[in-house]
């Protein structure tokens, strides 16, 4: 059926309008229907409270759906803003953590000896200093430890270093203001002289190799010292740095020198250098005194 001409006399029937008007002839039955149902439903929601109340219920109910659809795609067309202030929100986080601020070890523990000249004087004393571990080597020959720990918090060159477990670490060769350098065990110029601590307590000097980390060797042992795999290794008390009896490893194997008296004897260092991370620094009170006395006797030898 043709369009009437009438309604665009001067001008050619536009096709957009003509396919409106074709779409209405062709579903002209179906709109009618679906004009009359919505009219209809107006109709019976709008003059009874009941069916007002489902209707309302149910739109409200649709409508929180694409409400939420919607958040959802508007959120995701956010996440980059959203990401930029959470990321500068965690920043500021971060920077007022604790762990971000450090402060010089100032704490102290001391120790006394047992043994006393009388009943009110103590014979020694040690100080102990805590110090975290700002680094550590282990692979190299020559193996350092550097201390958050220096002069303005009571270290001084030539003091002990021993782990949480009382286990020798090393001594303090190098100090500054806030750190110290500390020679490790594992170091082939680390010369701590330690002895067997059962039997008869033969002394010897420690050294490593510089091959395997943990295991050092003590020699100047003599063949007539009792000694097993599985000993204990400790601290002579011979230098003013470790006191006596701190322990430095178990024995792990004994040989016998064949061009000396002696033992060459390996163990396991007792302070594992692979997870140090807190350690105490020992002062000893009389070192200056002990000092001071054998610089004079190298004096008057002189």
């Amino acid at each position: 059926m043709p369009f009437p001409q009438f309604l665009f006399p001067n001008s050619k029937f536009p096709s957009q309008v003509r396919n409106i008007f074709l779409f209405i002839r062709r579903y002209f039955n179906l709109l009618l229907f679906l004009f009359l149902q919505g009219f209809s439903i107006y109709l019976i929601v709008h003059n009874s409270r009941y069916h007002n109340a489902i209707f309302g219920s149910i739109t409200n109910q649709l409508t929180g759906k694409v409400n939420e659809q919607f958040s959802r795609v508007e959120y995701y067309f956010q996440l980059k803003k959203t990401n930029d202030s959470l990321v500068k929100a965690n920043a500021k986080l971060y920077n007022k953590l604790r762990s971000d601020f450090e402060l010089p070890d100032s704490s102290s523990k001391i120790f006394i000896d047992s043994l006393k000249i009388d009943s009110i004087q103590a014979y020694r004393k040690y100080n102990y200093y805590p110090a975290k571990v700002v680094y550590n080597s282990v692979a190299a020959q020559n193996n350092y430890l550097v201390l958050s720990r220096g002069t303005a918090q009571q270290v001084r060159s030539g003091m002990g270093v021993i782990d949480p477990n009382g286990s020798v670490v090393g001594v303090v060769t190098d100090v500054s203001k806030d750190f110290a350098v500390v020679m490790s065990l594992l170091h082939k110029d680390s010369h701590i002289e330690g002895m067997l601590l059962k039997g008869s307590q033969e002394a010897g000097t420690l050294s490593w190799d510089g091959v395997t980390p943990n295991i050092i060797t003590i020699t100047r042992i003599p063949k007539s010292a009792k000694v097993a795999v599985g000993d204990s290794i400790v601290s002579s008390g011979n230098s003013t740095s470790i006191p006596k009896g701190m322990m430095l490893g178990f024995v792990t194997s004994v040989v016998p020198e064949k061009s000396t008296s002696n033992y060459q004897i390996k163990f396991r260092s007792a302070a594992n250098f692979y997870n140090l991370e807190y350690v105490y620094v020992i002062e000893n009170k009389q070192a200056e005194s002990i000092k001071e006395m054998l610089d004079n006797v190298k004096k008057k030898n002189q």
